[in-house]
């Protein structure tokens, strides 16, 4: 009995998933306890574990594509098993019930008069669509063609590179067969589920195919099936067809083929479409040809304007993780009474003890090492600074656990390193050292990035000397370390060179108090200046 697998709540605040890849394909065995695909939450990237046997039947989430938590994943069942039932939507025998379900004769009627009577395909022949490579993704452009029309593609080939709201990804192959037809010349675009490529057996005439795809509702399935009802809608590309190039411009109330960044670039340049010729397959009018055009005598621009400049931009897409992060700053902000504490360290004594502290055969400490376990000495003798906020109570940690930011290309990531004042400085410059390098790979597990208690966030390497910080919630406080600068500093009365350091404190006044915070940095102040005192 076929086993619908659903997308997994991964983490606490998961609210949708995306597939990094899968581990296995259609068709292949599956035991219980196998990897069956990375995905990756608004935390990290974390392998799902199948809980079923049988075979991988059918996998209904792309790599690359997001879907909602308990939305269709795949299904895993008998080999040969038949599942249409349940992708059609008449059945689905989801893992809580598991029960099996039958299509009626009257949702069979409903998907006939909600979709277009299917196109009989030749003999294994695939229609390859526009893949939705992004949980935003609504068109893409084929940057790159890998194969062209009569090469042999085998399943996993790189078939094209198509350009997404995102970025320009490989998009590979699910089946084996012949490139019979391209549906899209580099350049051009189009909306997602909309005809690619056809592949099939070599000679295979798939110029019906061609002609009469339609895109499918929803409700089609397989994609592959190009409707016949598409043929009266798409009689014009047809028709265009028989000149794939056109000579010279369209001619006023003739019907202009664009890409739709080509429009959106003329209507930005104010260009009129019916001047330009296009070079994209069936003239279509594509980006290069709005770059390449000159207008001449004001001929192809409205009015007597010919601009002189661009007006340019591009709209990056929210990843799942921006979106947690902008969540939980948004709510920390504006739910925290934010204020800020800011100072200067004396920096001398301290970059003498790193020196002689890496002296030490293979030891090497950094300066954020030592705030991290300065920091956390001195939140075990202000416990007020390690606490949290409830709305009815205030709960004092007695223990340290550090949380260090680290960038990462889709944002910010606080791994966590726990009993921080219990560690020896090459212990937590180990920690620190690993906990960032699987944040940048989104390695990182829920369990290594909760439970702080306060936080460190450190720009000083990229030559930031002063900045504030939003604090991570439920934490009190965060602190912002700045780099080290040498500069005129006053020492016994005399002008002399030093190295000083800022660091601003920002503090949740609910629980923390200007006071209570100004202390804390005195403590801070003490172990970072004569960091020896760290090693008592």
């Amino acid at each position: 009995m076929a086993i619908v697998v659903n997308m997994p709540r991964l983490s606490d605040t998961m609210e949708e998933g995306t597939v990094a890849s899968w581990l296995k394909k259609v068709g292949d065995k599956v035991e219980e306890g196998d990897i069956l695909a990375e995905i990756e939450t608004d935390k990290a990237t974390m392998e799902f574990e199948s809980f079923n046997e049988g075979t991988l039947l059918h996998i209904g989430v792309q790599e690359g594509e997001t879907t909602k938590v308990d939305e269709l994943l795949a299904i895993i069942g008998e080999e040969g098993e038949d599942i249409s039932a349940i992708l059609s939507g008449g059945g689905v025998a989801s893992e809580e019930t598991k029960e099996e379900t039958v299509e009626t004769e009257s949702v069979t009627e409903e998907k006939q008069e909600a979709a277009p009577i299917a196109q009989e395909l030749p003999e294994g022949v695939v229609v390859v669509t526009m893949p939705r490579l992004s949980d935003t993704m609504e068109e893409g452009t084929v940057a790159t063609w890998l194969k062209k029309v009569g090469d042999t593609v085998e399943e996993g080939d790189i078939l094209a590179e198509i350009e997404t709201d995102k970025a320009t990804m490989e998009f590979e192959s699910f089946q084996s067969g012949n490139l019979l037809h391209i549906g899209l010349q580099e350049g051009d675009s189009a909306k997602v589920d909309e005809l690619l490529a056809i592949i099939g057996p070599a000679g295979t005439d798939v110029s019906g195919v061609a002609a009469n795809f339609k895109v499918a509702s929803a409700a089609d399935e397989p994609k592959a099936e190009a409707p016949k009802a598409a043929a009266k809608a798409e009689a014009p590309k047809a028709e265009a067809k028989k000149d794939s190039k056109p000579k010279k411009p369209v001619k006023s109330g003739e019907r202009v083929f664009v890409s739709p960044l080509a429009k959106k670039m003329a209507e930005e340049r104010n260009i009129n479409l019916s001047h330009i010729t296009g070079s994209g397959e069936n003239g279509r009018i594509v980006k290069l040809d709005i770059e390449n055009f000159v207008p001449g005598s004001g001929a192809g621009v409205v009015g007597k304007y010919i601009p002189t400049g661009q007006e340019d931009f591009e709209d990056i897409p929210n990843s799942q993780m921006r979106k947690a992060i902008a969540r939980s700053l948004t709510k920390s902000k504006f739910s925290a009474p934010h204020y800020y504490l800011a100072v200067e360290f004396d920096m001398d004594n301290a970059i003498g003890f790193r020196k002689q502290f890496n002296s030490i055969p293979d030891t090497k400490i950094s300066f954020n090492d030592m705030v991290v376990k300065a920091c956390a000495l001195a939140l075990k003798e202000h416990p007020q600074v390690n606490s949290q906020w409830f709305d009815d109570k205030m709960r004092l940690n007695n223990h340290v656990h550090v949380g260090v930011a680290v960038a990462v290309p889709d944002g910010l990531v606080v791994p966590v390193v726990r009993f921080a004042n219990e560690q020896s400085l090459p212990q937590i410059g180990a920690e620190v050292k690993e906990l960032a390098g699987k944040a940048r790979n989104k390695k990182l597990t829920p369990d290594e990035m909760s439970g702080s208690t306060f936080t460190v966030s450190n720009l000083g390497m990229f030559g930031i000397d002063y900045f504030t910080s939003i604090i991570n919630q439920p934490n009190s406080a965060i602190l912002s370390v700045g780099a080290i600068v040498q500069k005129p500093v006053v020492k016994d009365g005399q002008i002399v060179v030093g190295n000083t350091m800022k660091l601003t404190l920002a503090c949740d006044h609910r629980t923390v108090d200007g006071a209570t915070g100004a202390q804390f940095l005195q403590t801070l102040k003490g172990y970072i200046e004569n960091p020896v005192t760290m090693l008592v």
